[in-house]
């Protein structure tokens, strides 16, 4: 039997603002156990929550981005339930009416095939705290610093057919939110995590299956496994003729496999009503426009355009513009050469820069040779000053040393030899010492043209210009 396997995400992106949704809190990450919750967050006897206007803000960003409808009118209500790291009881969510409705994000598979994923919603939440199960033997720990961090929680519809749709959506909105800087998309530290809806049914059904949800993935890797082990699971259930339960799941990394947590909870299992602690959130047109004009190049715009306007290959753009950081850094250096170089110097952000930054764990913003820098050292290779070859030791005594390219290429004599005279007399010392070679390549051992050019880039210690050496070495040699 073939079986249709169907995935709706619910992605919990954590908000980059300072201070907690409905108090003064802070939200930096790594400070000690319970030391960042406040009396709101912790909802003690009197306290009124007040919403942080910044994460309405970063809400708005994020709907207008993906064109959804935004309700100019959305109220916020209490989710009821009870674990030891939601000490109110309650968290105060969105249910009927959340801030962004219903919007699209599309996705690119490896194979450059396009596909749009409908967004149902994405509403405003307060996080919980966390429990600790790894620090105590034989206890748990609760830190409530995380409880009150603002949440947008990002709900698609069941459109993807394959767990590497799922993260290719899931990759799509990393990148969305961080270009959008609404979230620093850290998933070792729970910024950016998931819980994946799976479920399967017979191809060509139009009834969904039952769905389990496996809760809090926070790794790309992690959530394609979790989905293909949940798949797999639900359909030698229904092929031994069971009955998939609708519960909520935990994956297991080191055993590669799902276990049930509990049942799933519908919405009357919670409880909602209206928070009677906070008014109707309402938008305005002012607001909605002062958010609009923050919006930057979105990175779907920003791929065709570098194709559009520096001829660069889909792949290519795709990759530089990957990050804000990085799509600047490459603009910054094409800024100062022609058009026609922008692949020279994708190649170099590409290589040579992303090898070095990776080697020390870097990002673009903060490399140690600057955009001009590169820029500088590239139009050297294009006004042949230095070969390509020479470049590469420039730019790594640049890194390490932090000098500028002419001051390394001046003090280390590596400018490049384009005399025609000079480059014709070592050609003739390398083709009179090696007749048999001369003989063997004129006998129809094309490969052997490599090894003269080798020799003749030895004898002048990589300086020669190559074009000239290639043309020189084609005429003398008759090939």
């Amino acid at each position: 039997m073939t079986w249709e396997t169907v995935i709706g995400l619910e992605v919990h992106v954590q908000l980059q603002t300072q201070s907690k949704a409905f108090s003064g809190a802070s939200t930096q990450f790594g400070a000690a156990p319970n030391t960042q919750a406040s009396i709101i967050d912790l909802g003690m006897p009197g306290v009124l929550p007040v919403l942080n206007k910044e994460a309405v803000k970063m809400a708005l960003c994020f709907g207008l981005a993906v064109g959804a409808k935004i309700n100019k009118r959305s109220i916020f209500a209490r989710k009821n339930y009870f674990y030891p790291d939601l000490p109110k009881g309650y968290q105060i969510s969105q249910f009927e009416i959340p801030v962004v409705g219903e919007g699209s994000l599309k996705i690119f598979l490896d194979d450059q095939t396009e596909k749009t994923i409908r967004i149902e919603r994405a509403h405003l939440e307060e996080d919980a705290g966390k429990s600790l199960h790894d620090v105590y033997q034989g206890l748990s720990g609760i830190d409530l610093n995380r409880a009150g961090t603002p949440l947008l929680e990002i709900v698609s519809k069941p459109d993807m057919r394959s767990a590497k749709e799922a993260v290719a959506y899931l990759k799509t909105l990393h990148q969305l939110v961080r270009y959008l800087e609404i979230c620093d998309g850290n998933l070792q530290e729970g910024s950016f995590r998931c819980d994946a809806n799976v479920s399967v049914r017979k191809m060509g059904a139009e009834k969904l299956g039952t769905r389990a949800e496996i809760k809090n993935i926070n790794s790309f890797r992690y959530v394609e496994k979790a989905i293909l082990h949940e798949v797999e699971r639900q359909i030698d259930i229904l092929e031994s003729g069971g009955t998939v339960k609708q519960e909520t799941r935990l994956y297991d990394p080191d055993k590669n496999e799902t276990r049930a947590m509990r049942s799933k909870e519908e919405a009357n299992d919670y409880r909602y009503f209206p928070d009677p602690d906070l008014l109707p959130l309402v938008i305005d047109d002012a607001l909605l426009d002062a958010v609009q004009k923050t919006l930057p190049e979105l990175p779907e715009a920003k791929r065709q355009r570098f194709v559009e306007t520096f001829g660069l290959s889909p792949y290519d753009a795709s990759v530089i513009s990957s990050t804000r950081d990085l799509s600047n850094y490459f603009e910054t250096v094409v800024e100062k050469l022609d058009k026609a170089q922008a692949k020279l110097a994708a190649n170099w952000v590409m290589g040579d820069l992303s090898a070095a930054l990776n080697k020390e764990n870097l990002e673009f913003a903060h490399s140690k040779v600057s955009a001009l820098a590169l820029s500088e050292l590239l139009t050297r290779i294009i006004d042949n000053t230095i070969s390509g070859k020479i470049a590469k030791t420039v730019f790594e005594i640049m890194w390490s040393e932090g000098l500028a390219p002419d001051t390394i290429i001046e003090q280390k004599g590596l400018k490049q030899v384009s005399d025609t005279g000079l480059i014709e007399k070592v050609i003739d010392e390398v083709i009179a010492n090696n007749p048999e070679q001369v003989a063997a390549l004129k006998g129809g051992k094309d490969k052997l043209f490599g090894f003269f050019v080798g020799e003749v880039m030895k004898q002048t210690k990589g300086k020669a210009n190559p074009g000239q050496v290639n043309a020189l070495l084609k005429q003398k040699l008759g090939v």
